[in-house]
């Protein structure tokens, strides 16, 4: 397998978000963390993989993948609008192929009154979340077709919690197989799935949650809604709908790593489709936004800055300079302090560690500050991508 000159693409990023709420909590609030002594806004590294992950699907036209515990009825409801099933049958398929599978499957649960239910409704489940290229099931699906007969002369079991593998007419060997399969975006950022021998794959990105450089506070956005029919006729006061929302602004913090070695190992020592891939994610990482309320709010920003390393030792993320929250300048906004204090932290990281781990270091930014620590500056994100491409697996040396 070819050698990476440099293993370690790392993405500082410095990102204005307006009044928005990017990632609610369980009870739609804000996402925050405390550092420094001051509270932040937070967005966690789940909500932004998901962000990136759909962004570079639609980016490079890259096969979706699926997560998901509703399998069995996404299956029958393929094979029902793909290949005209009766929705028992189809039904009955969806469920044996879980059954069969080395990860399981779930019977809706039943109430108390007998009324059955489930985590996901009144279907079928897999006992675990599945992580499958979507192009699994329509194969899934052709492999219900080769076991037609079997599925139609199978018999409805008595009590569906006891509904095992043994009760299954699909093989389970034919079932892991597919559910093995990986696309461009699996390798990407991995996969958990003890179930099923050699399902699993070591995710090549790492995310941290994104904080805002600064202290925040939430603000609370009460609204209403104007009944037009009354606002017409002007008979009544008052409005039809009221509530209330959090959100809060502020300029986050944001670091990506991708690890060039896993992701050539996971696509097999493919080199061109590494390429190809980490160019993708770069952009996605750079690009991609969280879609929560974005109707109301529109939050859809560009980093101020955005910082690329590639290293060959271990990655280093510039988290510390925040830790003391940046002041607004004298001008007010926290955009151009906060691409200072990296700039300034980034010095100093150099000073102790050396450079001779860091193979390229370049920036692109929106900001007339004074940057020495990050490289050379190029005109744009692309330039920027195609530079830390170039030093990561040509093995050109940093300008």
């Amino acid at each position: 397998m070819t050698t990476i000159p440099g293993r370690f693409i790392e993405a500082h990023i410095i990102q204005a978000i307006p009044f928005a709420n990017l990632n609610r909590d369980d009870t739609n609030a804000v996402k925050t963390v405390t550092w420094g002594g001051k509270e932040r806004t937070r967005v966690s590294s789940q909500c932004w993989k998901r962000a990136m992950r759909l962004y570079l699907q639609t980016s490079l036209g890259q096969e979706a993948a699926l997560r998901t515990r509703r399998l069995p009825e996404y299956l029958a409801r393929h094979l029902e609008e793909h290949h005209g099933w009766p929705a028992d049958l189809a039904e009955r398929a969806g469920r044996h192929i879980v059954v069969a599978s080395s990860v399981g499957g779930e019977a809706p649960k039943k109430k108390t009154d007998g009324e059955e239910t489930g985590g996901t409704g009144e279907h079928w489940s897999t006992a675990a979340m599945v992580y499958i290229p979507s192009s699994a099931v329509p194969e899934l699906a052709e492999l219900a077709i080769q076991y037609r007969e079997a599925l139609e002369n199978a018999k409805e079991p008595k009590d569906p919690a006891k509904f095992g593998r043994k009760d299954s007419v699909i093989p389970t060997g034919k079932v892991d197989e597919i559910l093995r399969r990986r696309n461009g975006v699996i390798n990407l950022f991995g996969r958990m799935l003890a179930q099923v021998d050699d399902a699993e794959v070591d995710g090549a990105v790492q995310v941290a949650h994104a904080f805002t450089t600064h202290a925040t506070t939430t603000e609370i956005d009460y609204f209403s809604a104007v009944d037009d029919v009354t606002d017409i006729w002007g008979d009544t006061t008052g409005s039809a709908h009221m509530g209330q929302a959090e959100h809060s602004a502020g300029v986050l913090y944001r670091y990506i790593v991708l690890d060039l070695n896993d992701l050539h190992a996971n696509l097999g020592g493919d080199l061109e489709a590494t390429r190809e891939l980490a160019a993708g994610l770069l952009k996605a990482a750079l690009l991609s936004l969280p879609r929560a309320k974005k109707n109301s709010t529109a939050p859809h920003t560009i980093p101020h800055l955005a910082h690329l390393t590639v290293r060959t030792d271990r990655p280093v993320s510039y988290a510390g300079a925040f830790e003391k929250p940046v002041p607004a300048d004298r001008h007010g906004g926290h955009s151009e302090p906060s691409v200072a204090a990296l700039n300034e932290y980034a010095a100093a990281v150099q000073k102790l560690l050396g450079t001779s781990g860091c193979r390229y270091a370049a920036h692109a930014t929106l900001s007339q500050e004074k940057i020495d620590a990050l490289g050379e500056r190029v005109e744009s994100f692309d330039k920027l991508i195609e530079g830390a491409l170039a030093g990561a697996l040509d093995g050109r040396e940093a300008a």
